[in-house]
Order: C-alpha cells, then structure tokens, then sequence
C-alpha cells in the first residue's frame, strides 16, 4: 500500500556548524537547513510519503537555501508561504559524542509570524496526517494560530506532535502549561529522554506515559538515544534497542526517527483515524524501522537522513 500525504506544519532553521578558519580571529560557519518539522517533512519525503510542508520561508540568502534543499528532497511546497522577515539561524556546539548545543537569533523570525489567514487556505483533504511541534506550538504570535489549526484538522487525520524543548528559547514552564492541551489534540506523542527530563522531572518513563494517555495521547514514544526506544500504546508497552552506528552527530535523529515512525504507519495504512486499528506489534515493527532511519541520520553530519534506496541497501547487506 503506498502511503497517503502527510502533512507537516513548523520551522525551517539555518543550523550553523564552527568549521577551522583561515586565521586565530576568524571563525568560519558551515550552514546547513535544518528545524525539526522540516527535517521531518524532508525525511518522509526521502522515504516515500508525499510530503506537504507549511511553512513560512524568507526570501533571504538562507529561505533560498532551504527552498532549494526542500525542493530537491521532494518536499511540497505549494502551501508555504514566502515571508517577508529573517530566517530563524541555530548556531550549533558539537561535543565530543557528536551532541549539539544550540544558541538561537530568533527574535521576530519569519516562523512564528503565523495568521489565521495563511493557515485558512491549507488544504488537508489528502492529508493522513499532520504532524507539528518543537518551537510552532510555543513561539508567539503565531501559536495560538497552529493550534486552531490543529484542532480543526483533528476530525479528518490523526495529529501527531513532537514537543522538541528548546529551553534556550521558551521556557520549560510555557511547554508543561500546553502539554495537556496538546494531548487531547494529539494521537501520536513522540519525545526525547531530554525532553522528557524538562516537562516532568524525575519522572520514570511508565509512569510520564501514562500521565499523557491520561491527557489524551494513544501512542507515547520516547527515544533514549543509544539506550533505545520506549513505545506505549494505551498503557502497553514495548522497548526497541538502539541500532550500533559510527555516531558523526546526532543533529536531526530525532526528526527522521518520528518521520520513520509516521512513514512505517502511513504505508500500512493506520494513519488517517484515530489509530483504532494500530496494534502494539505495529507500534514495534514502526520503531524498529525509525530507529535504523535514526542511526544512518547519526552516521553523517547535520541534518542530513537517509534515503529510501539507502535504507534498501542497508537492508540488503544485513541479509548477506
């Protein structure tokens, strides 16, 4: 079955990378396009599902790039709006694991600058599913905005959320306050470990997911990096381990994790409802298909996932 369109709403940000210099007082940027729902929408579109992306892209030297990089993967831009502010730019820190830091420029962006009338006119009639998150859902004026959008869009496809906290930008608190909220619009709750840590400190894993399906969430899927995933659908649970990769960085793995998560769903033909049909040996077979888009992302550096025909022989060579 080929997967039906989904549908990803959010950010598309100049990520940054400090590259050697020609001398002591130079410091030399490598920029890639990166942000999480457009690695998302980019990453599904390298699998195979048609991706539309709603976004708001400046005309600047960076909007150009990430239109030509969108374009390229396959990405549908027929509903992004060209935006007249900035683009929002990331300058990223790797550790030595290959883990980034990021500090922001995202003050009056063209991303957050959302209206009711440039959402109005997004047509989700094709659309499984749509899929949000990190700074779209907390990042004012626009916020508000999204969630409408959401909220109408819940009745015809199922909403998947990926809260991504970014807390150099917005607070913890803003994030923990709409968590809730965002539950009972939502279906599909995917996280990181660090995320995690933000909104509900010191709170085991079980225990955080069922306070989400409380709120609302059937699927809660928490990524632990090299320790793996944990999937709960309405309380049962599965954990799927981490596939071993050569790590450059993790910049983008949680996005392409989520996008192999929906594309795996979407080509069984479970997206597009409330999930009434998923069952917890779906939610595994979904995990263990995302995890290994994760670690090739994880194998190359920036934001950069995998395409389907390298994860064909990927595949191919595990069976030889």
């Amino acid at each position: 079955m080929s997967p039906r369109q989904i549908t990803v709403l959010g950010e598309c940000v100049a990520d940054a990378f400090a590259e050697p210099a020609g001398a002591s007082n130079e410091l030399a940027l490598r920029v890639l396009p990166g942000g999480g729902p457009a690695n998302t929408a980019v990453s599904l579109a390298r699998l195979g599902t048609p991706a539309r992306f709603l976004a708001r892209l400046s005309d600047d030297v960076f909007g150009r790039l990430f239109r030509a990089h969108l374009e390229e993967s396959g990405v549908d831009l027929s509903d992004a709006v060209k935006a007249a502010e900035p683009s929002t730019l990331a300058v990223a820190e790797l550790d030595a694991q290959g883990q980034a830091a990021f500090s922001f420029h995202a003050q009056n962006t063209a991303d957050w600058q959302w209206t009711a009338r440039e959402l109005a006119g997004a047509d989700l009639s094709g659309s499984a599913c749509v899929h949000t998150g990190s700074l779209a859902l907390v990042r004012e004026p626009g916020a508000a905005v999204v969630e409408e959008f959401l909220a109408a869009a819940a009745p015809r496809a199922t909403i998947s959320i990926d809260p991504n906290v970014r807390p150099l930008l917005v607070r913890p608190e803003v994030y923990r306050e709409r968590l809730r909220h965002w539950c009972r619009l939502t279906d599909i709750l995917r996280l990181s470990e660090d995320d995690l840590e933000l909104l509900l400190p010191g709170t085991p894993l079980g225990r955080a997911c069922d306070i989400w399906h409380a709120a609302g969430a059937r699927l809660v899927v928490i990524t632990r990096g090299g320790d793996g995933v944990l999937a709960s659908l309405d309380g049962e649970r599965v954990e799927v381990p981490a596939v071993a990769t050569r790590v450059v960085d993790t910049v983008g793995a949680g996005d392409s994790f989520t996008a192999g998560l929906l594309h795996h769903l979407g080509a069984r033909g479970i997206l597009g409802r409330r999930l009434t049909d998923l069952r917890l040996g779906d939610v595994e077979e979904a995990c263990r298909f995302a995890v290994r888009v994760a670690s090739l992302t994880c194998s190359v550096a920036g934001p950069n996932p995998p395409w389907q025909h390298e994860l064909t022989r990927l595949a191919t060579a595990d069976r030889v």
